[in-house]
């Protein structure tokens, strides 16, 4: 491992004597743990608005669909922010990308401590509210550069307690948000708190994270993962996992509020459980995915998002308060999971795909990493944008029909596609004739646990894409 300042000049983490006895793991280990950190408050200011809402009383003026907007508004810039956010770490660096994305976060975060009042007009709240999307970009930032840290056969595991480490910004806002409300605190108080916690991310970043010079950015990558039918099947499916997730974690206090008559406290004091139950079954959806397959793991997760949201429909539809915070926890819990296994999916698919090519050792490994890199920015934008179209639905469902029930009879609609989507492509067994005569429509099912090509291969799928 030669080093230069915090830029790491070589880096073959596939090779298993540099992995091991060059320090390679030490290494990808630490900047983990300080990529989560960052990400995690990413996370929370993302989501900061989906505690703000609850202070928001009748002093405020602003209805459930204004606040449904403004949250919405916030998930809508966090998706968008992931495009970019991608590229830049190649531009920039890891370490150095993760020190501006830190900082960035003070911006939303003063303006609001600034701004939160009643009088404040509705569009100055909106303009706030953008603000926070720049903290939803640092998950793609935070997956593409860890992405780089691993080799495959940990990519799983290393991805999920990336992500989960960050995801659990979400509950822990609101856990916040809930002490605040409890001891009778103020919005500017929980605003306070996290000032200070954004500045130790960018500190720490600064510290102990680095750069690695061989992580460039591939424009021929970037457009082959646009071309590519898989990139979007993936970010179809994404759409299902995590866009359910951060979507249902700006809506759940919401909905408590406005269906069920919670108070704020009462809202805040179930809203956490269910993105901090989330959060901490990702790195499990992860590691389940490298042991039996990302593709299985997920099909039968929608099974199970499926079956939840039925009976949430019907909690809805008889107003069981008691049945439908458990269902919806459960929907929580299964939406956490499938981050993992789709997220593990999609550097096994261009590996295999690679494989296929005819491609082999390093040489596949690189290829991978090329388009599962390029492409996941691309697959988290779309999968955020999920949670925009969640809280449109229940803001239309709240106008309409005065309840959530018409949203969530939509969304498992949209389940029962994903399930159809991921047994049609990444595992129906093809019919004789489609293999032989399709050899270039070749996929993968996205799931090697496996330190050899010969192992890998019997798992490759056959699709129609």
């Amino acid at each position: 491992m030669r080093r230069s300042g915090m830029w790491i000049q070589r880096w073959d983490p596939e090779d298993e004597s540099f992995w091991k006895e060059e320090g390679g793991e030490r290494v990808a280990r630490r900047n983990l743990v300080f990529s989560i950190l960052s990400e995690h408050i990413g996370f929370s200011i993302w989501t900061l608005w989906s505690v703000m809402v609850l202070f928001m009383g009748p002093e405020y003026g602003i209805d459930p669909a204004g606040k449904f907007f403004l949250v919405s508004m916030a998930t809508l810039v966090g998706a968008i922010a992931r495009v970019p956010y991608t590229f830049a770490v190649a531009r920039f660096g890891g370490r150095n990308w993760t020190v501006i994305a830190a900082g960035a976060l003070l911006v939303p975060t003063v303006a609001a401590f600034v701004v939160m009042e009643p009088g404040t007009s509705y569009t100055t709240f909106m303009v706030c509210a953008l603000l926070t999307g720049v903290g939803g970009g640092n998950f793609a930032s935070s997956m593409t550069n860890i992405n780089s840290f691993f080799p495959l056969k940990k990519k799983g595991w290393a991805l999920g307690l990336n992500a989960g480490g960050g995801n659990i910004g979400v509950p822990v806002v609101q856990l916040a948000g809930l002490a605040v409300i409890g001891a009778g605190g103020g919005p500017r108080v929980l605003l306070g708190i996290y000032i200070p916690c954004i500045l130790v991310s960018a500190v720490c970043a600064a510290l102990f994270m680095d750069n690695l010079a061989t992580v460039k950015n591939d424009t021929g990558a970037a457009k082959g993962a646009v071309r590519d039918a898989h990139t979007w099947i993936m970010a179809f499916l994404y759409v299902g996992t995590f866009g359910s997730f951060i979507g249902y974690s700006f809506a759940f206090g919401l909905v408590l509020q406005t269906q069920f008559g919670r108070t704020p406290l009462q809202a805040a004091a179930v809203t956490f459980i269910g993105p901090l139950l989330g959060s901490l079954i990702r790195p499990v959806g992860g590691r389940l995915a490298d042991r039996f397959g990302g593709a299985r793991i997920t099909l039968w997760n929608f099974v199970g998002m499926g079956a939840a949201t039925a009976v949430v429909v019907i909690a809805s539809m008889r107003e069981s308060l008691a049945l439908f915070v458990a269902a919806f926890v459960v929907l929580f819990v299964l939406t956490g999971l499938g981050n993992g296994s789709t997220y593990k999916m999609i550097p096994g698919i261009f590996h295999a795909k690679a494989l296929q090519k005819g491609l082999h050792g390093e040489a596949a490994a690189a290829y991978g990493r090329r388009l599962s890199g390029a492409s996941m920015g691309l697959i988290g934008a779309v999968g955020a944008l999920g949670g925009l179209g969640i809280n449109l639905a229940f803001r239309q469902s709240f106008q309409t029909v005065g309840s959530g029930t018409g949203a969530f009879v939509a969304f498992l609609v949209f389940y029962a596609a994903c399930f159809c989507l991921t047994w049609a492509v990444y595992l129906r067994r093809p019919t004789a004739a489609a293999d032989s005569g399709r050899a270039s429509d070749t996929e993968a099912d996205a799931d090697t646990d496996t330190d050899t090509e010969a192992d890998a291969e019997p798992q490759l799928r056959y699709a129609r894409v």
